[in-house]
């Protein structure tokens, strides 16, 4: 398939972004805001606030990068996953860039570590953001519907969706409750005789809206303050 006319298309719409809107995230007031609210709500949440201290921000790329990376990303370790984004680079030219994944051919990105699976699924996203199938300037305001238009594209599933929305758009409601580190450190948080299930981990958070977001981040945070502070 010719890219050509996608691609100037694509560039078009990639420069407007540019509009210093691009990283938007969570930030350190937003954080405090619903951590202080998630206490009054949740008092299991105070005693485990005071141990692990304050959080940062966290923000991402909005954008096709942020969703490659975590397809590339998917089932290996964060050092290999950087080592393949680093040949990936090179293979393509710009791995920023879905025109150039586009015209990439497979032996270029099977050197650059890709599997068969994960080269359907990055032309699959170079295909949507490249058409404008997939506009992320034009995802639904409704989380639930966000989440469903960015798995409909091949390789996203619902918990690369929900980080996406989470760190890249910094939607505060949004909550990963598949992660099994969320899972395993909420049940830590609250008092649980061991690890709650997705289900029940969903019930127990939904008095916690609109800062469910919030929840998963700080029990990342509380899970490596707790590795710390044991060593």
């Amino acid at each position: 398939m010719k890219w050509e006319a996608f691609g100037a298309s694509y560039a078009r719409r990639a420069a407007s972004a540019q509009d210093g809107s691009g990283n938007l995230g969570i930030s350190v007031a937003d954080l405090g805001t619903s951590l202080r609210a998630l206490a009054a709500i949740e008092p299991a949440f105070g005693p485990a606030l005071a141990l692990a201290g304050p959080l940062l921000g966290y923000a991402g790329a909005r954008g096709y990068v942020t969703l490659l990376r975590a397809i590339v990303g998917q089932q290996v370790s964060v050092a290999s996953a950087n080592a393949i984004w680093t040949r990936l680079d090179v293979q393509t030219g710009g791995a920023d860039d879905p025109e150039k994944m586009a015209a990439t051919s497979d032996e270029g990105l099977r050197a650059a570590g890709l599997s068969r699976q994960k080269m359907a699924y990055a032309r699959s996203l170079s295909e949507e953001v490249l058409t404008g199938r997939l506009d992320f300037d034009a995802l639904p305001a409704d989380d639930e519907e966000a989440i469903a238009r960015l798995t409909s594209v091949k390789g996203i599933g619902r918990w690369t969706a929900e980080i996406y929305l989470l760190f890249a758009e910094g939607r505060p409601d949004v909550f990963p409750a598949g992660d099994l580190a969320v899972q395993i450190e909420l049940g830590v948080i609250l008092g649980l005789d061991g690890k709650p299930t997705e289900k029940a981990i969903r019930a127990l958070a939904e008095p916690w809206r609109p800062h469910r977001g919030a929840a998963a981040v700080f029990a990342w945070h509380h899970r490596r303050m707790e590795k710390v502070l044991a060593e």
